[in-house]
């Protein structure tokens, strides 16, 4: 640790020393033991750089308000280094940590992955309201919610080890940056700059995150001009801990052909290049399956259309549930079948899985389409759907109050009960 103005944050290296250097950063709560199972492999190709939070894993409790700021203490850490330019993987916290660096600081940076990654992590009241409870009760109670947040309830149940491992991470972390860092998440909303990002991008998800979901996955990937998703199957938000293999494939896929040149060979940074193509890992037989990086739209052109029921029904589980879902197909007979197969193919795998539009707009947009249309069931369920796909109870209110201009105060007055009556319902904490 060096003595400067700005404090250097605490780290580990591994890796050949002359290799190309990715960084690997850490979700608030974890210290960099979160990626101890990823780096033998990666420690093949490129020099490995982890980094504490500030409080975290013992490291020095210097609080950090914003995530700007953990950057500029990364970045003072890589400058005493002689570190200029490399790849970030980040998962959760550590992946805001990326997003403003590929926002803020392009040249620094070649290739980019974020995993359980969200262009806003939830609301501003979420996380200062675990700051209140932070400070009221210490880190116990967030340590104890920890393993349900993190991981998929079998992987907890059968992983006892990790599960303890992981609330004792928590346990240990200084109060006061925990708290700090709550506040910068709750700063955090980078949605209105997505299309800024020119580093090539991995979006990274748990196909059963409740935390930072695919429709979170989706966004960014929407926003990102040059993004690729990967949804990870039995996986919750701690996706590096919970399917090593998975992830430390799709990292090598990812950073062995995804490595950006220097800007401009002229300022005197050489380019870096990218550790030799490979195929990716082949996991042994009882490993996690692996998931796959979805090609962009313009190259899977020319494969063939596929059929948009696969699609469908994915993105209608994500946005409306699987209870749902799974209410609507099993009360489907013979009769009805062919409609719910309609829906699935051609509203959910058609329209809501078209890339113009975040999921985000177009809640706005199905809300407002019911209001006018008096589909008072359907606004129920939507109303859900709008706070699963990232709308804050603020927002789906302002989505009302225009549709009562446009669509009428009749309409809207309804509308609002039904709002009201679900938003109680979604945001109640359950005893």
């Amino acid at each position: 640790m060096s003595e400067t103005t700005t404090p250097a944050l605490q780290y580990r290296c591994d890796g050949p020393e002359d290799a190309p250097v990715l960084i690997l950063g850490p979700s608030l709560g974890t210290t960099w033991h979160m990626w101890d199972r990823q780096v033998p492999e990666l420690a093949k190709h490129w020099r490995i750089f982890r980094f504490d939070l500030p409080g975290h894993g013992g490291a020095p409790a210097y609080p950090a308000g914003s995530v700007a700021e953990l950057v500029e203490r990364l970045l003072a850490t890589l400058d005493g280094l002689g570190v200029q330019r490399f790849g970030y993987a980040g998962c959760a916290f550590g992946a805001a940590i990326g997003v403003e660096l590929a926002l803020r600081h392009p040249e620094r940076l070649a290739s980019l992955a974020v995993i359980a990654a969200s262009p806003r992590f939830g609301t501003a009241d979420e996380f200062r309201q675990r700051g209140v409870i932070v400070r009221t009760n210490g880190l116990d109670p967030i340590a104890r919610m920890s393993p349900e947040r993190w991981f998929t309830e079998g992987f907890a149940a059968t992983q006892p080890a990790i599960t303890e491992w992981a609330v004792q991470m928590v346990r240990t972390t200084d109060p006061g940056c925990y708290i700090a860092a709550c506040e910068a998440l709750a700063a955090f909303d980078v949605r209105a700059e997505l299309t800024r990002i020119g580093v090539p991008t991995l979006v990274l998800v748990g196909s059963d995150d409740q935390v930072t979901g695919p429709a979170e996955a989706r966004t960014l990937v929407a926003g990102i001009p040059d993004a690729r998703l990967a949804v990870v199957p039995g996986a919750s938000h701690l996706v590096p801990v919970e399917q090593p293999a998975a992830v430390t494939d799709l990292l090598v896929r990812h950073f062995t052909s995804a490595w950006q040149p220097a800007f401009d060979s002229s300022t005197g940074q050489m380019a870096i290049p990218a550790a030799p193509v490979k195929q990716g890992i082949a996991p042994p037989p009882s490993a996690s399956p692996v998931a796959e990086i979805a090609p962009p739209a313009a190259q899977a052109e020319g494969l063939g259309r596929p059929d948009p029921y696969d699609a469908g029904i994915k993105v209608r589980r994500e946005v409306l549930g699987d209870a749902h879902v799974d209410r609507a197909l099993a009360s489907a007979d013979e009769f009805s079948g062919d409609f719910q197969d309609f829906v699935t193919r051609y509203a959910w795998g058609e329209i809501w899985d078209r890339p113009g539009l975040d999921r985000r707009s177009r809640s706005c947009v199905t809300l407002t389409a019911l209001v006018a249309g008096g589909h008072l069931d359907e606004l129920a369920f939507h109303i859900r759907a709008a706070l699963r796909n990232g709308l804050t109870p603020v927002e789906i209110k302002e989505v009302l109050l225009q549709a009562a201009v446009y669509c009428g105060v009749p309409a809207a007055n309804s509308a609002f009960k039904v709002a009201q009556q679900v938003i109680r319902e979604e945001t109640t904490p359950q005893e």
